[in-house]
């Protein structure tokens, strides 16, 4: 998460602001350095009191403005919140740290309506997934027309092998990036719903009726999901090859 953004809950507001490699919240009173150093040994002295709470736990002391219970719910689910955005916005994944920082914003805010109904991370994914595809879809409105950008190559170069093993490194990195290209691009082709369900089971190694709970479908659907997923996705690499 980067940048800093200012949002409220039902109870309290704070910025969140991405500083060496550490989410702080601050108040919106300007404090100073030392009111800073102060605030986060604070916050660090009450994480790990909490660090023992559930999840639903730390989102009602979240909703009543305990902002050390929300910078460990933070901590627990970043990975997992970048790297779902990460694979799911294919090509756009530039984007992620902006949709990583919306998601957590979006969980701070709904902090005081958060109903345990379901588990904490099946929650926290529908909302990964609502952000994500809400940005894909104005991302792809902006891009419209647009022709991709494709590897260039430097006037008398070409793509054969080269002899200096330094030049040899370089063309193989550029083989890497096509066929990274070609799988962003294969990923981008997917259904909302199939690239969603391949993201969680492939990556984030979640069972069937997790991921069902997320998409709020059955298990057997899920599968159906997985399989015409990688049936596309095995296409996609075996045009790649045969080039």
């Amino acid at each position: 998460m980067y940048g800093t953004e200012e949002v409220v809950n039902g109870n309290s507001s704070a910025s969140i602001n991405r500083a060496g490699g550490t989410l702080i919240l601050e108040n919106g009173y300007g404090i100073g350095i030392k009111e800073t150093s102060r605030l986060l040994v604070n916050i660090d002295r009450e994480m790990s009191a909490l660090d023992e709470h559930s999840d639903q736990d730390l989102m009602k002391q979240v909703a009543g403005g305990n902002e050390a219970a929300f910078e460990l719910l933070v901590e627990r689910y970043q990975d997992l919140v970048y790297g779902t955005c990460y694979r799911m916005l294919g090509s756009y994944h530039q984007e992620t740290g902006d949709v990583a920082q919306q998601v957590f914003v979006r969980v701070y805010k709904a902090a005081s309506r958060y109903k345990p109904k379901a588990l904490f991370k099946t929650w926290l994914l529908t909302i990964v997934r609502n952000c994500v595809f809400t940005h894909l879809k104005k991302m792809k409105r902006q891009h419209e027309g647009k022709v991709p950008l494709q590897p260039e190559w430097e006037e008398g170069e070409s793509e054969e092998v080269y002899p200096d093993p330094a030049m040899s490194d370089a063309a193989e990195r550029v083989l890497e990036r096509e066929l990274e290209q070609t799988l962003l691009a294969a990923m981008d082709q997917l259904p909302e719903q199939q690239r969603m369900a391949l993201v969680l089971r492939q990556y984030e190694q979640m069972d069937y009726q997790e991921i069902a709970n997320t998409l709020k479908t059955t298990v057997s659907s899920v599968k159906s999901l997985i399989f015409r997923a990688r049936d596309t996705m095995r296409m996609a690499l075996k045009d790649y090859m045969e080039k």
